[in-house]
């Protein structure tokens, strides 16, 4: 039972090994370790500050990200639009053009076709008066040849002469 309860005087000389230890530690080492802990509490405590401020920085720099691709996208939407309303003016522009060309291509081909119609009718009306007259000079030669003929034929205009 002995080992089990330590006497008053083994307590009390433990208990003055530990604070002279305790003395000791404190004149050597507390100082030490309580200025390192200082130290190192001040770096965690600037630590967790700088990362709330990178944090923050951060998010500012997300924000100015999103405001920028917000920005860029309404440009880039401004400019699809404006090409988008260029290429349209050209088209119809050319088509504008194009129809003005076909018009004016179609109003020379009219012209042009005209023309050669009266051309080409009036080369008919000579050719028919050509042969008209070369079929009336061979029939009037060959029906007045004689005499009897030729009183025949006014006989004959004479009473349609008349009748008219």
């Amino acid at each position: 039972m002995e080992l089990v309860t330590p006497g008053i005087g083994l307590i009390v000389w433990q208990a003055v090994a530990f604070i002279i230890v305790l003395l000791i530690l404190r004149a050597f080492a507390w100082n030490p370790i309580m200025s390192a802990l200082r130290t190192r509490e001040g770096l965690i405590e600037d630590s967790l500050k700088a990362a709330e401020n990178a944090k923050a920085e951060m998010e500012q720099v997300k924000m100015d990200n999103e405001y920028l691709m917000q920005e860029a996208k309404i440009e880039r939407d401004k400019l699809l639009k404006d090409a988008q309303a260029i290429a349209n003016k050209i088209k119809e522009d050319a088509k504008n053009e194009t129809s003005v060309i076909a018009d004016k291509m179609i109003a020379d081909a009219k012209a042009t076709i005209e023309s050669e119609k009266k051309t080409a009718l009036a080369e008919v009306k000579n050719l028919v008066a050509s042969l008209s007259l070369e079929i009336s000079e061979k029939l009037l030669r060959e029906k007045l040849s004689d005499d009897k003929s030729q009183k025949a034929l006014i006989d004959k205009f004479l009473k349609e002469v008349k009748v008219n």
